[in-house]
């Protein structure tokens, strides 16, 4: 877990203010937002941020169900995460009129299936999770999942997976063309199986250090988000994001206000502080991802809109966002996801 905060990020700025008039403790994917933005936070609202980071959603939820809830104010969890944290129990309620710029959520993010009329999350960057490839090292047809499941013999030994079940087995469900939450003994098995071949084609499972596998040459293909894939890319111009044609995994990531936050007040006074245009902009400007906020377009770097990485070709099989599975389902997707990281 890393740490992070505005007081060490910008102690020069900070030092001939006013006392901060409060505190604020979030949870964070790792390399997600500029320490600038958190700096302006502090700057105009006077409270410190304490930020601890995560490299997956599974992380993020052990972590506060170990006892974390009542240390953090906010996380960031995808959109399925959201509504298992909703299911159980684990967020608070955003009640009406205690979000100023509400109103500025985009349409088509106000009222997801994971958090109807947003009364828990407010919408923060969205995206998709595929994998790349250097095509230096291999420069045949990339959109395939077979390159990650089933990979010719140029690459086997020098794949990254992302440390992360959900989106490994999401996209092993699309590969394999069956539901993501089967309880058909038989898929189950034959799922379990294919992984447990594809491993023994894998270097690493590494969420963290994904872009940088594929910028030295560690690896040859990493399994990505993409605006990771888009930074790669800038450091490595012969890496390329692929867009497979049995289909890929979109996601939203999305404030959350956590039940028993320490510092509730901040936590809203952070959510609206990211519902301005120009805040949430400066997130997609660095992470490079899309975001959910109206007006916030005249703020965003021009070069986003024509990115490789978030404009699926002609080819590409549909995005599916992550399922989320009933309970006696689910242990079953636990117990493949743990015999393939043994």
């Amino acid at each position: 877990m890393k740490r992070l905060t505005t007081s060490a990020m910008a102690l020069a700025l900070l030092a001939n203010t006013a006392a901060a008039e409060g505190e604020l403790v979030i949870y964070h994917w790792f390399e997600y937002i500029p320490a600038e933005l958190l700096e302006k936070f502090t700057t105009e609202t006077g409270i410190n941020v304490t930020m601890d980071t995560y490299d997956s959603n599974e992380a993020m939820l052990a972590s506060l169900k170990a006892g974390g809830m009542g240390t953090y104010d906010v996380a960031v969890p995808g959109d399925y995460m959201v509504e298992i944290m909703t299911n159980e129990g684990l967020l608070d309620t955003i009640a009406d009129g205690e979000l100023a710029n509400k109103g500025n959520i985009a349409a088509e993010w106000a009222n997801p299936a994971f958090d109807p009329g947003r009364t828990h999350s407010i919408p923060y960057q969205w995206g998709s999770t595929s994998f790349s490839v250097n095509t230096e090292d291999y420069d045949g047809d990339i959109n395939t999942t077979d390159i990650l499941f089933n990979p010719p013999k140029e690459i086997s030994g020098k794949i990254n997976m992302l440390d992360s079940q959900g989106e490994v087995l999401a996209l092993a469900s699309l590969h394999m063309g069956i539901p993501q939450c089967s309880n058909d003994r038989e898929q189950l098995s034959a799922l379990n199986d294919m992984l447990q071949e594809a491993k023994t084609h894998w270097a690493s499972f590494n969420s963290d250090t994904a872009k940088e596998v594929l910028v030295s040459g560690d690896v040859s293909v990493g399994m990505i988000y993409d605006g990771f894939s888009a930074k790669a890319r800038e450091d490595r111009a012969s890496i390329k994001y692929a867009f497979p044609t049995q289909g890929y995994v979109v996601w939203m990531d999305n404030v959350v206000l956590l039940k028993d936050a320490p510092n509730r007040d901040s936590a809203l006074a952070f959510m609206d502080f990211m519902l301005e245009p120009e805040n949430i902009a400066a997130v997609s400007n660095y992470a490079r991802y899309g975001l959910g906020v109206k007006g916030a377009e005249e703020f965003l770097d021009p070069e986003l809109a024509s990115l490789p990485e978030s404009n699926p070709p002609a080819t590409a099989g549909a995005g599916a966002f992550i399922a989320v599975c009933d309970e006696a389902t689910q242990a079953v997707y636990d117990q493949i996801w743990t015999n393939l990281k043994n």
